[in-house]
């Protein structure tokens, strides 16, 4: 499409639309100032994906407001509305459950709800497990008995003058043959709702202030249902983790991604209490910074429901100021957003981090292990790349360093789709001198192709794990270290396919291919090449962080009496890093040498112990 004249763009806050060729809305965005935004679309240098929107778009339009917060709620409404193809959208991989109240009915019902919410519908949660939810309201009917059945059945016990069961076991207040009034009714249904929105205490000191009072008036029956009541709360109550000492209400957001996808986890804490899991994917259709993306899940998981006054985020947003004014529109009160950077808060955040990082793992994990989707990813790449025969094994190969220093290289191992680990293999680089990436990745494939030729000669019973060529060769890495596996690969007179997959447009460099092969997003061969490069990556980087801190432990605690190679290796298993090993209490030092050794090596990282003997 033609850029739009500058002098027709107005230089203010609003929302524009890039339009296909059918007329669909292909991308809605928002902007402080139309003119500028627009503009950055037609420069000369864009990223992949935007350029390939651009280029589906046949026209532009745009909707102007009168200040940013306008803008945003305008732009969330039309992506609601039209769905745009090239914006991101959060896709739950399952749809929550919620417990719910129906508040719109003459008598309400408490039930497990999930999908699109309904007007007069009172919601808790979400929560991870429907079975969790269930056995949380089971419990809790005993102290709040409201009804739990459907309109059906209601209707049908109403007609027959006979209560159901949950009557006579006491988890009903048997509504539907007037055993209960209203005004009762709608007390034991306020309670109920807050009880869920955390209001505890209250309800147990009461309970349990019933039961003395029973008790002392010898009315041992009803003591026996109040206590009964009680423990069936505080049952229910062991069910929500207390995460807090205090009891606070907030949220916490974090992200877990790569370049195509990620995971987001939102946990609800209530009064202290986790009350809530939410975990989502989003498809990365566009290329957004870490701030950007923590705005795109704000909008949308605070555009469907009322945020709360405090949300702890794993990134800033890019504009605090503009995202905590919406969020404080959304709630008709102050909303405040924070990134912890320490204390109890930063530990839940790490724990909602962990949850997010298990979630993406899981979801890579889940369309890996299925054995059609591999099939397909293998076809395709043997495709995309014009190899003879599907790779059946891939080797990748991945160089990490920080200016020179404990340079290591990985070699992953995917069989049929999947990872091998048993032939993963580290190199820890040895003939070099400074930083170079190239000549560090010509080692390690040496190294390892000089092992194969030597073991293919080999009887099979006298063969390594060297032995086996891989169907496709993968370098983490563009044009260059290409040119070097060819070298290597050429020494050895071997006809192996190799490729390389840079990071930054995910182009894939083949030998004797001008230009660079991009693989359409969403393709099984794009993701499973990412999946080789993310793991040879993720290999590297954790065995140069484990020589790093080797080394670093080595140099201060050399000289420290009492401390020799085997109490070296004893203290780094024990904490993993040199930060961990000076965080260190001298009671945790002390588990693992002696009590004197322990004073020293404190002495000598500097710290400074506040609990010792405590």
């Amino acid at each position: 499409m033609q850029r739009p004249p500058a002098a027709s763009l107005p230089d203010g806050p609003g929302v524009y639309l890039f339009y296909g060729a059918d007329d669909r809305v292909l991308y809605i965005g928002k902007a402080k100032s139309l003119r500028k935004r627009i503009a950055n679309y037609f420069a000369e240098e864009l990223p992949a994906r935007t350029r390939f929107m651009v280029s589906e778009a046949e026209r532009l339009d745009w909707i102007v407001t009168d200040g940013e917060v306008d803008a945003l709620m305008l732009e969330y409404t039309l992506v609601q509305k039209h769905q745009p193809r090239f914006n991101i959208k959060l896709r739950d991989d399952k749809s929550f459950p919620y417990l719910a109240i129906t508040r719109y009915q003459e008598w309400p019902r408490v039930m497990v709800m999930r999908g699109k919410r309904r007007k007069g519908v009172q919601y808790f949660g979400p929560y991870a497990h429907a079975y969790a939810i269930r056995q949380t309201r089971d419990l809790l009917l005993r102290t709040f008995p409201i009804r739990s059945c459907t309109d059906s059945k209601f209707k049908s016990h109403e007609s027959l003058g006979r209560p159901c069961l949950l009557f006579h076991i006491e988890r009903c207040a048997g509504p539907c043959v007037g055993e209960v009034d209203t005004e009762t009714y709608a007390a034991a249904v306020d309670g109920l709702a807050a009880f869920l929105d955390g209001d505890r205490a209250d309800l147990t000191a009461y309970l349990r202030s019933e039961m003395q009072g029973a008790a002392d008036r010898m009315e041992y029956e009803h003591a026996a249902r109040l206590r009964d009541q009680l423990a069936s709360v505080e049952k229910a109550l062991q069910r929500q983790e207390l995460v807090s000492s205090r009891p606070e209400t907030f949220d916490l957001i974090a992200i877990e991604d790569d370049d195509l996808e990620a995971a987001v986890v939102v946990l609800n804490v209530t009064r202290g209490r986790l009350t809530g899991r939410k975990a989502s994917v989003l498809d990365k259709v566009e290329d957004v910074a870490p701030g950007q993306l923590i705005e795109i899940v704000l909008g949308q998981t605070y555009g469907a429901e009322r945020p709360p006054r405090l949300v702890l985020l794993s990134e800033a947003p890019s504009d605090p100021d503009l995202w905590a004014e919406w969020l404080t529109w959304r709630r008709s009160s102050g909303v405040e957003l924070r990134v912890p950077a320490r204390g109890t808060k930063r530990r839940l955040l790490d724990t909602a981090q962990a949850n997010a990082r298990e979630e993406f793992a899981r979801h890579r994990l889940k369309r890996a292990s299925d054995h059609n989707a591999r099939a397909r990813a293998l076809r395709s790449l043997q495709e995309h790349l014009g190899l003879d025969t599907a790779p059946l094994r891939i080797e990748c190969y991945d160089i990490s360093t920080i200016q020179g220093s404990d340079t290591v290289g990985s070699m992953v191992v995917f069989e049929d789709g999947l990872p091998k680990k048993s032939e993963y293999r580290r190199f820890k680089i040895k003939g070099l001198t400074g930083q170079d990436d190239f000549a560090a990745m010509e080692e390690v494939l040496r190294r390892r192709f000089a092992a194969y030729v030597v073991d293919r000669d080999r009887p099979v019973e006298d063969r390594g794990k060297f032995a086996y060529a891989p169907s496709l060769v993968v370098i983490d890495g563009g044009a260059g270290q290409l040119g070097r596996a060819v070298k290597v690969l050429d020494e050895f007179q071997l006809d192996i396919p190799v490729a390389g997959l840079a990071k930054r447009l995910e182009e894939v460099y083949q030998p004797g291919r001008g230009e660079p092969l991009v693989i359409p997003r969403g393709e099984d061969a794009l993701y499973l090449l990412q999946s080789v490069r993310d793991e040879a990556h993720r290999f590297a980087v954790t065995y140069h962080r484990r020589l790093r801190s080797k080394r670093m432990v080595d140099s201060i605690l050399d000289g420290v009496p009492g401390v020799g190679e085997k109490r070296k290796r004893q203290l780094l298993r024990r904490f993993g890093s040199l930060k961990r090993l000076r965080n260190a209490t001298f009671d945790e030092i002390a588990e693992v040498v002696p009590a004197r050794v322990a004073t020293d090596v404190m002495a000598a990282l500097g710290s400074t112990d506040g609990g010792r003997g405590q």
